[in-house]
Parts: C-alpha cells; sequence; structure tokens
C-alpha cells in the first residue's frame, strides 16, 4: 500500500496524548508500519451482512478491493479509495483496515465515512487506545465538539500517568477553532472530573480567556495557584488577565509572587517588561538587574534591559549589553546591530557606526541603516560614497526603492545641488507619474528652483489622488503665503490640512504664518507659540522671532532666534532672520 499523509488532527493530539506526530497538510510521510492486509476473520456478531461470508472465506476479495482503494489514491482519486475502504472496513471489520479507513477518509476530507469506521473500529476493540484517539481526531474536525466530552475524559483517565500534561494539551487540541465560546463550555465539561489538580483549573482558565469569559477565568486560574504555589505559567496568565482591566493591579500581583518566589525567572522578566510599559523606568531597571545577575547571556533579558538602558539614556551600558547580546547564538541580530550603530553615531563614531549599519540584515531596519549610513558619508563630505552606498541597496518593495530614491534627492539638495535632485526625481516621476511621494517631493524641489508652475500642479495632481493627504494641503497653502499670494486661498488650504492633522506643529506653524501675512499679529503670535511649544524647528522660530519683532518685542525675538541659531547654525532661514532682525 501506497503511504498517504492523514489528513486528521493527530499532530495536535500527539501533543495532548503521546501520539506519533503525523502532519496534517494533506501529503503524507511515511508511516512507522504500513497496515498489512490479514485474512479477514469471522466477525463476532452473529449480524452479518450479504457477503460478508464470502469476504471473510476469499482473501484474494479483500486483497483486489484493497488495491483497487490504493491504485484510486495513487491516481487521485481519494474519495474512490475511501469509500472503497469504507466498504471493505463494514463487511471485515477488521481493526486493521478498519485504521486504514479512518486514515483514507480523513485524507479525502470525507469524515461522515471516517467517522462511521472510527465507530466501528471501536465496536470491535473497545479497548483500543489508538481508536480512540482516531474517533476524537474525526470528531474534532468534523466540529461535533457536543459529542466530543466522553471520549476525552476516557482518554484523559486511562493515561493517568501523564494526566497533568495532557490536561495543559486541551487547549492546544482546539487552537484553530474559531468558536470559542464552543470550546470553553467543551473544555470546563472535560476537565471538571478532574478539578483538584491544578492543570485542570488552569486549562479551563485558558479557555475562558480565549472565550472572554474574564471573571471564570479569574477564578479558575486562582484556584490553580492555591494547588501549585509556585507556579510560573498559571501566575503569567493571572497577571495577563488583571492587566486587561488594571496594569497597576496585575505589576502588584506579579511583586508579590517573586517576592514569594525569587528564582521566578518568566514572571519577574514579565514584571520588568510591564513596569517598562508603565514608564516605571527605575523600578524596571531592578528586575532586570537582578535578572541580569543570575542569566547573564539569556538574549530575552539583554535586550530589554539594553533598550531600557538607552530609555534612561545610559548609552555606555546599553553599549555594552548589546554587544554581549550580538555575541550570542540567536536568530536575528539586526536590530541590535542597528542600535550600535546609532549609539555610535550619537557619540560621533562614524566608522564604528557604519560597520554596525552595514551588518544589519534584511527586514524592518535595513532600510533605515542603509539611510543613515549613507547620511553619514555625505556628512563626512563623501557625496559620491552616499549615493553609491544607496544605488547598492537592495529594497525589498517598490515603495522602499522609491524611499531610496527621495533619500538621495535629499543628500543632493544638502549639498546645494537642487537641480540635480529635481533632476532625479523628475527622471522616477516619468516612469511612476502618480507616486505620491515623488509627486510631493518633486514639488518641493521645483519651489526650491522657482518653478512655482510645477510646484501648484503636482502639488493639486497629489491632492487628487489622496485627497486626504493633510502635507499636500500644507505645502501648497504655505507656498502661497510665503510669496503672500493668494493668501484666502492659502488660508482654506491650511485650515484643510490642520482639520486632518490637528497636532500638526508644521500646519500650525503654516496657519501662524498665514494670518501674519493677512496682519492678524495676535493670532499669528499665539499660533506660533503652540507650534514652537510643540516642536523647536529652526524655521518655526524664525517666523516667531519675526512676528515678535513686529509686535514691538524686539528683545525676547533676538533671544529665541540668537538660542535657534545656537543649535541649527547653518540654517538658511535663521541666519537670514537673525540679519534682519539683529539690533
Amino acid at each position: 500500500m501506497k503511504p498517504i499523509r492523514s489528513t486528521l488532527c493527530f499532530a495536535a493530539l500527539s501533543m495532548v496524548f503521546s501520539l506519533p506526530v503525523v502532519a496534517a497538510d494533506g501529503a503524507a510521510p511515511a508511516r512507522k508500519r504500513t497496515p498489512v492486509v490479514r485474512e479477514a476473520k469471522r466477525p463476532a456478531s452473529p449480524e452479518l451482512r450479504p457477503g460478508d461470508t464470502q469476504y471473510a472465506n476469499q482473501p484474494g476479495q479483500v486483497i483486489y478491493q484493497v488495491l483497487l482503494a490504493e491504485i484510486a489514491l495513487q491516481r487521485g482519486d481519494a474519495n474512490l479509495a475511501s469509500q472503497a475502504y469504507a466498504d471493505l472496513a463494514l463487511r471485515t471489520r477488521d481493526p486493521q483496515v478498519l485504521e486504514r479507513t479512518v486514515e483514507v477518509a480523513g485524507y479525502a476530507r470525507r469524515f461522515d465515512l471516517a467517522l462511521e469506521a472510527a465507530r466501528l473500529w471501536l465496536d470491535v476493540e473497545p479497548t483500543s487506545k489508538r481508536a480512540q484517539q482516531m474517533m476524537v481526531s474525526v470528531m474534532i474536525l468534523s466540529n461535533q465538539l457536543d459529542d466530543l466530552a466522553p471520549g476525552l475524559i476516557r482518554m484523559l483517565e486511562v493515561d493517568k500517568e501523564s494526566l497533568a500534561d495532557n490536561l495543559l494539551g486541551l487547549n492546544r487540541m482546539f487552537a484553530r477553532n474559531p468558536d470559542r465560546q464552543a470550546v470553553f463550555r467543551l473544555i470546563d465539561k472535560v476537565a471538571r472530573p478532574f478539578f483538584g489538580v491544578a492543570e485542570a483549573h488552569y486549562a479551563v482558565a485558558l479557555a475562558a480567556a480565549s472565550a472572554g469569559v474574564n471573571e471564570r477565568a479569574l477564578a479558575e486560574v486562582r484556584r490553580a495557584l492555591e494547588l501549585r504555589a509556585d507556579w510560573e505559567m498559571a501566575a503569567l496568565l493571572q497577571a495577563q488577565l488583571l492587566s486587561r482591566e488594571s496594569p497597576a493591579e496585575a505589576i502588584s500581583f506579579m511583586q508579590g509572587f517573586v517576592e514569594r518566589n525569587p528564582k521566578a525567572f518568566d514572571v519577574r522578566l514579565y514584571l520588568a517588561r510591564a513596569l517598562i510599559g508603565e514608564k516605571r523606568y527605575g523600578e524596571a531597571r531592578i528586575h532586570f538587574d537582578q535578572l541580569l545577575a543570575a542569566y547573564p547571556e539569556r538574549a530575552e533579558v539583554l535586550y530589554p534591559a539594553a533598550i531600557l538602558a538607552l530609555q534612561q539614556d545610559d548609552r555606555m551600558l546599553a553599549e555594552a549589553r548589546l554587544k554581549l547580546l550580538v555575541t550570542l547564538d540567536i536568530p536575528d541580530k539586526s536590530l541590535a546591530y542597528y542600535y550600535l550603530g546609532q549609539i555610535a553615531e550619537e557619540d560621533k563614531r562614524s566608522a564604528e557606526a557604519l560597520s554596525h549599519y552595514a551588518l544589519v540584515g534584511a527586514g524592518e531596519h535595513y532600510l533605515p541603516a542603509q539611510l543613515r549610513s549613507a547620511q553619514l558619508l555625505a556628512g563626512q563630505g563623501q557625496l559620491d560614497a552616499a549615493r553609491k552606498q544607496l544605488a547598492k541597496a537592495k529594497p525589498g518593495t517598490p515603495e522602499e526603492r522609491v524611499q531610496l530614491l527621495i533619500a538621495e534627492a535629499g543628500l543632493l539638495r544638502e549639498a546645494r545641488q537642487t537641480q540635480a535632485a529635481f533632476d532625479l526625481l523628475d527622471q522616477a516621476l516619468a516612469v511612476q507619474p502618480e507616486q505620491p511621494e515623488l509627486l510631493y517631493e518633486s514639488a518641493l524641489l521645483a519651489e526650491k528652483l522657482g518653478r512655482l508652475d510645477l510646484l501648484e500642479s503636482r502639488l493639486r495632481k497629489l491632492i487628487e489622488l489622496r485627497p486626504e493627504s493633510a502635507q499636500a494641503y500644507n505645502a501648497l497653502g504655505y507656498s502661497y503665503a510665503e510669496r503672500n499670494l493668494r493668501l484666502l486661498e492659502a488660508r482654506e488650504l491650511i485650515e484643510k490640512a490642520l482639520k486632518l492633522a490637528p497636532e500638526d506643529s508644521f500646519i500650525l506653524d503654516s496657519l501662524g504664518w498665514v494670518l501674519y501675512r493677512q496682519g492678524d499679529l495676535p493670532g499669528a503670535l499665539a499660533i506660533l507659540e503652540r507650534a514652537y511649544a510643540k516642536r523647536s524647528d529652526p524655521e518655526i522660530a524664525a517666523h516667531l522671532g519675526e512676528v515678535l519683532w513686529e509686535l514691538g518685542r524686539k528683545e525676547e525675538a533676538g533671544r529665541i532666534l540668537r538660542e535657534a541659531h545656537q543649535k541649527f547654525p547653518s540654517n538658511e532661514a535663521l541666519a537670514d532672520a537673525l540679519k534682519k532682525f539683529s539690533p
């Protein structure tokens, strides 16, 4: 017989009831044994169907029907194979034929035949553990949850030595079933005879939590912890349930648990992370220090501890932990290398930063690492090397390719090669005339080149493509306000942008500037002060300084401009404002 793969959920059952693992994807591994066609035994029951005696006394007929089924299977006709086996199984009542019938019928997704064969098998061999397991498997796949409880309870009862593990596996058996309420009711029914065992209460708690029955889940997990006071798995579940309503209560519970169980690694780690989530960084650091003292090379501790150190601006400690992390045998070190690059960059160790960024592999941080590397090279006066860095990068999507082009144009713009930057994006736009990011960035470059016609046409095209783009409205409105043109329309555009992004500091700056152009100095001042409080941007500072100067608050204007110029000495807008308004 040609082996097939069972489509039943035996893999799930193997986690629970120690079955050999069988894949469930529709094509089958070699079985540990191929069913042997034996001479059929006479059924114990006297109620024979017509032809039963003939089959029992003629093994050749049995072999013929087995060959018929297996050839059909080889030719891809699983339905015919399952029907042939089902007929043979009903006639012979042979356990091996019945087992093969369940397997083939499951493969054909004929759960009606599989269930009939499994029931007959249990009639023939009522104590067969294998038959019980396959019956349960078929019932799970055919979604007959209401009738499952007795079979599952029997299977749990006959394997007392593995009872705790089998109870813990119940929820895994039904992980893919979307009816979480039905699963909860079933597991509650199955686990009840074993209440008094902590794992039974835990199984019900997990099912209840998945079904959204939080009160019952909490009650059951608390009972589990009463029976096993140091059980971390149950403590973690209780913390997760408590955190749904009150993170503070979850933290308090975990603090008590780790005080009673100082070696509780998982709960202490979860507690430390929860403290970070609540911005209680000092307390979190104490727990991470304790974890690292006991487990100095555990990646799941080192990484969050390093990020916490960064959060607290302790770059030296963060760097030490990240450098240790990349020496460990972990599947992906890209994020660690990315943060190491950032730390080195902030410390002005450009060569080291570049070496770290070069080790960032494919994934979320690959493109940012390439962009930062190019920016570093350009900042060192190596524009050609920076452009080559971007050119050799391997974008994973068309959107990432566009980001690389825009980054390259940004490097050219910063190098005062505005025309070259525009030409680069213009060429890309000729290929993708409706690419939103290219339209926006090329429009801004067109403005710097004095091509107001292109600025307006491309931004209006962008608004047509993306009517919810606050940046497009803002850029067009600000361009009018900056040139003191069409101020009513400029204000309408900016106010539209502000409705779409009411907390955007740059849009607030644009509104303040158009109010200034319209002569509303008090209104402009209020908006610009709000924008500058949100973001100490040099251009916002320049606008705020100018409005203050016009209001006669010259000393205050000068102070703001000077302070901003110290932070951004190369900003042209600030330099022009200082030159214009310095006493």
